[in-house]
């Protein structure tokens, strides 16, 4: 190849490239607003926005994978915590985390009631937005005892000696996955609570529950019992105010819809191990 050529090539390459750049950013551009429901951006959520700001959360959080990684990432939050936690979190964060035992603790940002819920608003509108997966590996809320590992032996759940059944490993699997946030609020290690309180032992536990005068829910069987835990936690609280406000648990109540009926049945499965 000439010097010409070479020159020719790399003059119509460049074009090309620079056509093809400029074609992808002109159709970024007209998916913005589908991507980012803006069309769902109304006064509630900008004022959200507005004491996300002044309140300088992204000193310590992080949103969409920009801020501070010294709290945990709050992209997907009201996916992974009910409005009803959130907005008790807020109003208190020592309730829910201390020094001494979770080595850090968030300070009272003083929110009002209309503060709070504009926030929440706002943290809505951000999680609903198409982020294509990133950022890849989001901070988690807060830690999760995952497979394998000792406390979850130490809790109860059928060894590597035992195998559970199939259905019990796609729940144990389910648990654990990030995208359901089960296991980001749930420990399985005997007294350790996270946002929920630990689910060791729960699967004996559901079968007494179900036969305390105390209990509010309507299943008739310790499986009943935890399916009905999972589709309407409501329905039966348990842990007092550090679960739940006004009546209504902090476990978020959208799970009867975002899991079908094998994934419910399977996660079931698996709590049944927790003895």
């Amino acid at each position: 190849m000439t010097k010409r050529q070479s020159r020719l090539f790399f003059l119509v390459s460049t074009a090309c490239f620079s056509l093809v750049f400029l074609a992808l950013t002109l159709h970024s551009h007209t998916r913005f607003g589908e991507l980012t429901n803006a069309d769902k951006m109304d006064a509630q959520v900008i004022a959200g926005k507005d004491v996300w700001h002044s309140n300088n959360c992204i000193n310590c959080h992080t949103l969409l994978g920009e801020g501070a990684y010294y709290a945990p990432d709050l992209t997907k939050i009201t996916q992974q915590r009910g409005e009803a936690y959130l907005a008790a979190f807020l109003s208190n964060p020592s309730k829910f985390y201390s020094e001494q035992r979770h080595r850090r603790i968030m300070p009272n940002p003083e929110l009002s009631e209309t503060e709070i819920d504009d926030v929440i608003a706002f943290l809505d509108w951000v999680s609903q937005i198409d982020n294509q997966g990133w950022p890849p590996r989001p901070i988690l809320v807060s830690g999760a005892t995952f497979p394998g590992t000792n406390t979850q032996k130490a809790s109860g759940v059928a060894s590597s000696e035992q195998a559970p059944p199939a259905a019990a490993a796609a729940g144990e699997q389910l648990f654990s996955d990030a995208a359901t946030g089960c296991s980001g609020c749930h420990s399985i290690a005997p007294g350790v609570d996270l946002a929920g309180p630990s689910l060791a032992g729960v699967g004996e536990r559901a079968r007494r529950t179900v036969t305390d005068d105390g209990y509010t829910g309507s299943a008739d069987t310790a499986a009943g019992y935890l399916r009905e835990s999972i589709v309407a936690p409501s329905a039966h609280l348990v842990g007092g105010d550090r679960f739940s406000a006004n009546g209504t648990s902090f476990m978020p109540t959208n799970y009867g819809t975002d899991l079908d009926a094998d994934q419910i049945d399977a996660l079931v499965d698996y709590l049944s191990t927790l003895k």
